[in-house]
């Protein structure tokens, strides 16, 4: 899709700094951190939402919690640990309609979601 700005990540085709990709995903630093070490994963194939992660296939979901704890663990958060986070649909507040998780970090987190 090359409308979608996380596409576009994944394709190179715009800039972000990514910390670890690999031929199925791609984790960047968030632009608008909510915590020290914010991070944004991504499937590199499109898919709209956590609701329709079905659309993976079977080895991208079965690989997408271990590339989530390496990007997190080479972000250097392993040893303090950090939060997950996906958002599916408005009211959750999803601004990119491209399946992707929040990875916080780097400091004593918020009590509240």
């Amino acid at each position: 899709m090359n409308d979608c700005i996380f596409c576009r990540i994944a394709e190179g085709e715009l800039p972000a700094q990514i910390v670890f990709q690999d031929d199925d995903f791609v984790a960047f630093i968030d632009i608008a951190p909510k915590a020290p070490v914010h991070l944004v994963v991504i499937p590199r194939r499109h898919v709209d939402s956590f609701a329709q992660v079905a659309e993976l296939s079977a080895d991208e979901r079965a690989r997408m919690t271990v590339f989530l704890t390496e990007a997190a663990d080479r972000a250097g958060l392993t040893s303090t640990g950090y939060r997950v986070v996906t958002n599916h649909g408005a009211n959750s507040r999803q601004s990119v309609f491209h399946l992707h998780w929040h990875i916080l970090g780097g400091a004593l987190l918020s009590d509240s979601m």
